[in-house]
């Protein structure tokens, strides 16, 4: 990854996390002293963002924040890992989004997030943007965003050529149970370069539970002797989602690796073995890496193994934004597996 400076464009919520530590998490009812409070900027927005940063990338953030003074924090910290804010936009009626953690003892968590402002992204947004998308080499996409925003992005950067990779998570929009199934997502969402679903979700997309057996899809997903289940389940899942129109199907499976599917073939890509501390910001820092290394080179495969490297690397530390690994530690990881 060497050359000229790629540009990346990220589309993603922005929290601020607060987080408490405590003796114990309380009871309803129940209050409890904290022993410690801390504030960072997080969301799959920044975290990305800053990991495409730290791969050496010239990275725009497309986000929304709040008239609160949470805002300018998220942004000001944002900006000091390099990521340009100029249109992380604000909500003056909303508040940015929170999310408050209380973590225990012994290390347990329990959570409460408001999506605030990330639920005020509109169209009108990202067509303000245009220029930096259609100048951009990937423009990287997560899918817990208002869904018309998510489908503009989606065909603004395919009209202007840009390589699209998007996490399907499910969107902000609230749906009464049975109204709608999650198979009938827009297609733009099957139209872009690469999509980057967990195994949950992808299983949830293409209804992989009445395709294979729930009890069968339930043993893909339990731990590490079923590894071979999950490859399998993986692999068909993800062809399915290419007959859907999709270029590549990377499913990530947390310790279990990742399987990269396309019309030719379907490859699994081990997992790092790591000390694990925290998982927090695996995924973020899988999404981020990912993005920066296509917009260098054009092969997915190898791009799936540096961004696997990212992701093992993240669960070596406390924390999410901070515990980021930078382009020379992913190499060095990478090196290091090449020579055992």
């Amino acid at each position: 990854m060497s050359g000229r400076i790629p540009k990346v464009v990220v589309i993603g919520g922005t929290y601020v996390d607060m987080a408490i530590r405590c003796g114990q998490i309380p009871s309803p009812g129940q209050s409890v002293t904290g022993s410690a409070l801390s504030y960072t900027a997080t969301g799959p927005g920044p975290n990305q963002a800053v990991e495409a940063a730290l791969c050496g990338c010239e990275v725009h953030l497309i986000s929304k924040v709040g008239g609160d003074p949470f805002a300018q924090m998220a942004k000001v910290s944002i900006a000091d890992f390099n990521v340009n804010t100029d249109f992380v936009y604000t909500a003056e009626a909303k508040n940015t989004g929170v999310i408050v953690t209380l973590v225990n003892a012994a290390g347990g968590n329990a959570a409460c997030y408001h999506t605030g402002a990330n639920s005020a992204l509109r169209p009108r947004d990202i067509d303000a943007a245009e220029q930096i998308i259609s100048e951009a080499d990937v423009c990287l996409i997560h899918g817990r965003l208002p869904q018309e925003a998510i489908i503009r992005a989606v065909r603004c950067a395919k009209v202007h050529g840009t390589k699209v990779i998007l996490n399907p998570a499910k969107p902000m929009e609230s749906r009464p149970a049975g109204s709608r199934q999650s198979s009938d997502l827009p297609i733009e969402y099957f139209s872009v370069d690469i999509l980057i679903p967990n195994l949950y979700e992808a299983a949830d997309i293409t209804k992989a539970p009445a395709r294979l057996g729930s009890a069968k899809l339930r043993q893909a997903k339990r731990g590490p002797d079923h590894s071979a289940a999950n490859i399998r389940t993986a692999k068909l899942i993800g062809s399915d989602l290419v007959a859907r129109g999709v270029n590549y199907a990377v499913i990530t499976m947390g310790k279990r690796g990742c399987m990269v599917i396309d019309r030719s073939s379907a490859d699994h890509i081990p997992a790092f073995e790591v000390e694990l501390v925290d998982q927090t910001g695996r995924g973020d820092a899988f999404a981020g890496a990912l993005a920066a290394y296509c917009a260098v080179k054009d092969d997915v495969r190898e791009a799936a193994k540096f961004a696997s490297a990212a992701g093992a690397l993240a669960c070596t530390k406390f924390g999410s934004i901070e515990a980021l690994p930078t382009k020379a530690d992913i190499i060095e990881l990478l090196q290091k597996e090449d020579t055992e």
